[in-house]
């Protein structure tokens, strides 16, 4: 046990070397971003926080042309979009990363069947919502009352749906710049809509600034960016019986992990409106969104290395150190960074965001550690085809974090949701940890007694 010990922590010793040599050698960066792995990884991670940046200037607009209240309905009801647009998707973004490689000259006839399940799938799933919401979400009842309003909805989770798939079209063609372009086209646009709207639609008006752009960006996506990446693409309605039958099984299963995996992400601001009220749920999800930043870095590393894998599994195990390496260069001094100035980032949106929201936030940036193990360890089990291993760890992340959510909001209030997503971590991370090393251990035996 001691030789054990021993030998990881040289290998850790060895490791953060390596991952500080790297950071302080301006040769190596540039040799770094010639890799398929960090530049796909890089391009999705600029896009994602640039995204996340200009998204605080617009909810930093928001909060000072709109009340608490219509703040926290806005902001469950763009939840309900994602939430509403990871169901309709069924996974087949995934299945694009996966196989679109492979297709050949099925290529376009696949990205379009993908395209149409989609829009077909959000659609209807949309429609349920609206119909249910005196179920589900009765805080949510005003989008239901309004012609406008529920027509807008619908449309705004097409395109957010199909927004999302186009992006991982990208990914699968390895131009995860055009994603970038994307972010940058939907966050610019979105700053220039609140003041326009705030007397007009009131809490709807913070959605209609979210959804107008989602639907130019996608027309922007399918007529001018996907032509440009395959010259010969064409958009049109299509479905595919052997496109589907290729892509489904795999495409559902990991449909099904990313559904459990991301429901706390999209449920819990849902949850929080109900169960506290929209103003709690407005300091709650501006924490939420500072929170979401860090996550992006391990969850672009996880999806470049899902991609360069599906291309090259022989170097599944060089690209994994890489993306360890990547991590730890770029979420650490960033957690720490959010942690010590929690307070400090929250009074942009006021004080009463400050005061109410920034132990929260400390916690949710804990969480980022742990999160950046899970994801990158689902991204191999995908690549190695483990679909049992991915559906049971996100499943377990999950309903361990809505588990938990509901009691300790009740003692904590917004900061229990926060224990709750980090808990889940917590203990998922440490289940890979132990596994790896029992793993390892009668292997290193065996090849020492021969």
């Amino acid at each position: 046990m001691r030789e054990l010990t021993g030998q990881i922590k040289s290998h850790i010793n060895k490791f953060v070397a390596d991952v500080l040599g790297t950071a302080t050698s301006r040769e190596r960066l540039k040799q770094l971003s010639r890799v398929p792995l960090y530049s796909n990884a890089l391009y999705l991670m600029i896009a994602n926080v640039a995204g996340a940046l200009l998204g605080f200037v617009f909810w930093i607009i928001v909060a000072r042309f709109y009340s608490p209240q219509d703040v926290g309905l806005a902001s469950a009801g763009i939840s309900a979009m994602g939430l509403l647009a990871t169901i309709s998707h069924l996974g087949l973004g995934t299945g694009l990363i996966r196989f679109l490689a492979r297709s050949g000259k099925n290529a376009n006839l696949m990205i379009n069947t993908v395209f149409s399940i989609g829009a077909l799938t959000s659609i209807a799933t949309a429609l349920v919502f609206i119909a249910g919401l005196g179920l589900w979400s009765p805080a949510l009842l005003f989008i239901r009352d309004d012609p406008l309003y529920f027509t807008a909805f619908v449309f705004f989770t097409l395109a957010l749906t199909l927004s999302t798939l186009i992006g991982q079209a990208f990914v699968a063609e390895r131009r995860a710049g055009f994603t970038l372009a994307n972010s940058l086209i939907f966050n610019l646009l979105k700053l220039l809509l609140p003041t326009l709207l705030a007397t007009l639609l009131h809490a709807f008006g913070i959605i209609a600034s979210w959804g107008i752009p989602l639907v130019i960006v996608f027309l922007v996506s399918v007529f001018l960016f996907l032509p440009r990446v395959r010259a010969d693409y064409r958009p049109r309605f299509a479905i595919s019986r052997g496109i589907i039958n290729e892509i489904m099984p795999f495409s559902f299963i990991n449909y099904l992990s990313g559904l459990m995996w991301g429901a706390p992400v999209l449920l819990l601001p849902i949850i929080v409106v109900n169960l506290l009220g929209a103003e709690p749920n407005a300091y709650f999800y501006m924490a939420w969104a500072i929170g979401s930043v860090l996550n992006m870095v391990p969850t672009a590393i996880s999806t470049s290395l899902f991609a360069e894998g599906s291309y090259d599994e022989e170097r599944l195990g060089a690209n994994i150190r890489r993306s360890i390496k990547m991590v730890l260069l770029l979420l650490v001094p960033a957690v720490v960074l959010v942690a010590v100035l929690a307070d400090k980032l929250l009074l942009v949106f006021g004080s009463s965001y400050s005061e109410n929201a920034a132990v929260l936030l400390r916690i949710l940036a804990a969480a980022a550690l742990p999160l950046s193990v899970n994801t990158i360890y689902l991204a191999v089990k995908r690549v190695e085809g483990k679909l049992k291993v991915i559906t049971g760890l996100s499943a377990f992340v999950g309903v361990v974090t809505i588990g938990l959510a509901y009691p300790l909001l009740h003692l904590m209030d917004i900061n229990g949701v926060g224990i709750a997503w980090l808990a889940a971590q917590v203990v998922a991370a440490l289940v890979i940890g132990v596994g790896f090393l029992l793993k390892r251990t009668p292997a290193r035996e065996s090849r020492q007694s021969a």
